[in-house]
C-alpha cells in the first residue's frame, strides 16, 4: 500500500484544509465540494484526510460496517446482537466516473432468486463507505444515473436495491467529498446542494510558496515513506486535536444571537430551501469545537456562512459562486447579539487549521490560498481589420429566455442526458433481448417466464416453482433521453452588428447554451467574420466557459459563412473519432448573407452539403430582419438538410409551434 502524502505537508489551501477538517469534526456537516482548476492538490488533500479520521468500532464480519453498540436491523448480514466489536481505520472509498450502477450500490444474483429465492448479494461502493469517506473525483462528469443514486443515499442514509420486486436495504451514512474542475462542466443543482461545504482553490501565485510545494513534493517522490515520518509528529497532533474537538462537540452551546445571524444571513442572500441554515449551525458548532470553545461566536458564523453559503446561491450556470463580504458583514452586524462577543484570545487561535509548515516556509499572504484569479477572455480578433470593414466593440447579449427543444432525429446510443432519444439504462422498457456479456442489470420478468416456460416438462419440474436457467433471463431494452454536441456556428461578420441586433443574437445563443446546459450536452463555438472562421471553444462540457467566449465576441467584416461551415466540419469530424457515439447537432446562427470572395453563396452552398451527406442534424437561426427579407438562411438550411428558425420562433412561449424537432438525415440514427 502506498505511503500518503501528509496532510500537514500540505502548503496553504487554509480553506480547503479547514472544510475537510470540520467535516472529519462533524461529519454531520454534510461533506464538502472543492473547486479549482487542475493541479491544486485537490485529490492530494482529501486522500490525507482520510490518515486523520479516527478509528470506527465495527461488527466483526459484518460486510456492512455495523456499529456494535447499535447495530442496524435491517443489515443484510444481521441480525446482529449488541455488543463489543472490532476497530478499525475509517475506510475512504473512491468512485470512479465511469461506475456502473451494479458497482455503486450492488448487485443482487437474479438468477437466484428467481430459481430459489435466495437473496444472493454482493455489496458496492455505497456499503464500503458507510461511516467513512465516499471520495468522488471529477464529481462533475459522473453519469445522471449515478447522481441519482448518490442523492438517494445522502438523502436517506440508505441504499436500496431492488429487482423485479426483490430487494435489499442497508445503511450507507458516509461523508462524501467531491472535485471538480469548472471548466470542465458544472454540477447538477440537485447534487451541489446536497455538499455541505464548498470550497475554492487556485494555485498561489506567491514565488516563495511555490517553490516550497515544488520542494516538499520532490521529496515526496524521492522517498514517500521518509518524507511521512518527518511529518509524522505534527499528523499525531492534528490527529488528536480531531479526537479532541469531537469530544467537546456535544458540549458547544448554539445561542439564541447566533442562530439569529445565521437565519438572517441565509436569508438576506435568499438562499432556497432550509437546508443552508442547518449546514451553517453545525458548521459554525464545529468550527467553535476546532477552536477548543463551548460557545458559538460571530467569527464562526462569518466562516460557517464563507463555506456554506457560495454554491447555494448560483442561479443559473452562468452565475460565479461567492458572496459580497461586506454584506456579510453588514448582515451580521445588524443581528449581532450580547451572547456573540468576539474572543480573539480564546483558544484555538481563531479555529483555522494549523499550518503544519516548516520553519523555512515563507508566509502566506493574506487570502493568497482562497483567491481565485479571474481568468481573462482573449478577444478573438482584437486590433484587426477586416476587408469588409472596420471591427465593432463587443455588446451585451439580450436576457436569455426558455427555447424550443431542438434535438436529433432517429435513436441514439450516446452518454446520458435529456434531449434526443436513445436506448439508455434508465428509461420506458419498450422490449427485451438476450443478455450481451456481463451480469444481468434490468431483467424482463415477462420475457423471462415466456422464454422458460416452453421447457418446464423438459426440466423435470414437479412443484409450483419456475425452472429457471440462465439462457433464459432476458434483459430489458429500455428507451431515454442523450445527451448531444451542440455546435455554434456564429455569424460575428458586419452584418450582424447592429448593436441591438448582435445583442439579441448573442441573447438567443445564451438562451440555446443554457438550454445545453440542462440538457447535460457538450458543447462548441465557432465564429466567422473578415476572411476565415475561428473555433472559440472547442467542444468541452463547460457551458459557461462558452457563455464568457460569447459575451467578448467582437463584430464586423464581411460574411465568410462558407469559412464557418467548413471549420465545424472538421471540428465534428474529430470529435466522431473522440466519442463515436455522441451524436453532433449543428446550430448556425446567421443571416445568410454570404459575402466575400469569388461566388460566395455557392461556396456556402457546397460546404453546406458535405455536412448534409454526413448526416449530421442542423438549424439554422435565421437572424435576417427588417421589412425586405432574402430567405437565404432559409436556402442554407435545406442545403444542410435541416431546419430554419427565426429568433422568434426559438421562444419556447412562440405560437409559431410546439416543440421543434430538427429536420434531416441521419447515418447515425437507428
Amino acid at each position: 500500500m502506498s505511503t500518503p502524502y501528509p496532510f500537514t505537508a500540505i502548503v496553504g489551501q487554509d480553506d480547503l484544509r479547514l472544510g475537510l477538517l470540520l467535516n472529519a469534526v462533524s461529519p454531520a456537516v454534510g461533506g464538502v465540494l472543492v473547486r479549482g482548476e487542475k493541479g491544486t492538490a485537490k485529490s492530494t488533500a482529501v486522500r490525507a484526510l482520510a490518515a486523520l479520521v479516527p478509528e470506527v468500532p465495527v461488527v466483526s464480519g459484518c460486510r456492512f460496517s455495523c456499529d456494535p453498540a447499535s447495530p442496524d436491523p435491517a443489515c443484510p448480514d444481521g441480525p446482529h446482537e449488541a455488543g463489543t466489536g472490532v476497530s478499525r481505520d475509517a475506510r475512504m472509498v473512491e468512485l470512479p466516473v465511469g461506475a456502473s450502477e451494479d458497482r455503486l450500490v450492488g448487485a443482487l444474483d437474479i438468477e437466484r432468486a428467481l430459481a430459489e429465492g435466495v437473496k444472493a448479494f454482493e455489496p458496492g461502493l455505497l456499503a464500503d463507505a458507510h461511516r467513512g469517506i465516499l471520495y468522488v473525483d471529477e464529481v462533475n462528469l459522473l453519469h445522471d444515473h449515478l447522481v441519482d443514486l448518490l442523492l438517494d443515499a445522502a438523502a436517506m442514509g440508505a441504499s436500496y436495491v431492488e429487482r423485479e420486486g426483490v430487494s435489499v436495504r442497508h445503511a450507507a451514512r458516509f461523508l462524501l467529498v467531491g472535485t471538480m474542475n469548472p471548466e470542465e462542466g458544472e454540477l447538477r443543482p440537485q447534487l451541489l446542494d446536497r455538499f455541505g461545504l464548498t470550497v475554492e482553490v487556485a494555485a498561489s501565485r506567491e514565488t516563495d510558496l511555490r517553490v516550497e510545494v515544488v520542494r516538499r513534493r520532490l521529496a515526496y517522490d524521492d522517498d514517500p515513506a521518509g518524507f511521512a515520518a518527518e511529518w509524522a509528529d505534527e499528523e499525531g497532533a492534528l490527529r488528536a486535536r480531531i479526537v479532541a474537538a469531537r469530544a467537546l462537540l456535544p458540549a458547544v452551546r448554539l445561542g439564541d444571537g447566533a442562530l439569529r445571524q445565521i437565519a438572517a444571513t441565509c436569508a438576506a442572500f435568499e438562499v432556497d430551501g432550509m437546508r443552508a441554515d442547518i449546514v451553517m449551525a453545525r458548521t459554525a458548532t464545529a468550527l467553535a469545537a476546532w477552536a477548543g470553545r463551548t460557545d458559538v461566536l460571530a467569527e464562526d458564523v462569518r466562516q460557517a456562512a464563507l463555506l456554506a453559503l457560495p454554491h447555494r446561491r448560483r442561479r443559473n450556470p452562468f452565475d460565479a459562486p461567492g458572496l459580497d463580504e461586506d454584506k456579510l458583514d453588514d448582515t451580521l452586524e445588524q443581528n449581532s447579539g450580547e451572547d456573540d462577543d468576539p474572543d480573539p484570545d480564546g483558544p484555538g487561535g481563531g479555529g483555522r487549521p494549523p499550518q503544519g509548515d516548516g520553519p523555512d516556509t515563507p508566509p502566506q499572504p493574506e487570502g493568497e490560498a482562497g483567491d481565485t484569479p479571474a481568468q481573462s477572455v482573449p478577444e478573438q480578433g482584437q486590433g484587426q481589420q477586416s476587408s469588409g470593414g472596420g471591427e465593432q466593440q463587443p455588446v451585451r447579449a439580450g436576457e436569455p429566455f426558455r427555447t424550443k427543444m431542438l434535438s436529433v432525429p432517429g435513436l441514439g446510443e450516446g452518454a446520458a442526458g435529456r434531449r434526443s432519444r436513445a436506448r439508455t439504462e434508465h428509461g420506458r422498457t419498450t422490449g427485451a433481448r438476450r443478455p450481451q456479456g456481463g451480469a444481468l442489470t434490468k431483467l424482463h420478468l415477462a420475457a423471462t417466464v415466456q422464454a422458460a416456460a416452453p421447457h418446464q416438462r423438459a426440466r423435470g419440474r414437479t412443484g409450483r416453482g419456475l425452472v429457471v436457467r440462465r439462457d433464459d433471463l432476458r434483459q430489458a431494452t429500455r428507451e431515454g433521453r442523450e445527451g448531444n454536441l451542440v455546435l455554434f456556428v456564429v455569424d460575428a461578420s458586419g452584418s450582424m452588428a447592429a448593436r441591438q441586433r448582435m445583442s439579441a443574437v448573442k441573447g438567443a445563443v445564451l438562451s440555446l447554451l443554457l438550454d445545453a446546459y440542462q440538457r447535460r450536452d457538450k458543447v462548441g463555438l465557432i465564429t466567422f467574420r473578415g476572411k476565415d472562421a475561428q473555433v472559440v471553444l472547442p467542444p468541452t462540457s463547460s457551458v459557461d466557459a462558452a457563455a464568457a467566449r460569447l459575451e467578448m465576441l467582437p463584430t464586423g467584416g464581411r460574411t465568410p459563412v462558407a469559412a464557418g461551415l467548413l471549420k465545424a466540419h472538421d471540428v465534428l469530424r474529430v470529435e466522431r473519432l473522440r466519442d463515436p457515439s455522441r451524436r453532433p447537432l449543428l446550430v448556425v446562427v446567421t443571416d445568410g448573407r454570404a459575402t466575400g470572395g469569388p461566388e460566395p453563396v455557392a461556396l456556402a452552398s457546397r460546404a453546406a452539403r458535405l455536412h448534409e451527406v454526413e448526416g449530421t442534424a442542423s438549424v439554422v437561426v435565421d437572424c435576417e430582419s427588417g421589412p425586405v427579407r432574402l430567405g437565404l438562411a432559409g436556402s442554407l438550411a435545406r442545403d444542410l438538410g435541416g431546419t430554419a428558425v427565426t429568433l422568434d420562433e426559438l421562444r419556447a412561449d412562440s405560437i409559431a409551434g410546439l416543440v421543434k424537432d430538427v429536420q434531416g438525415t441521419s447515418r447515425r440514427a437507428a
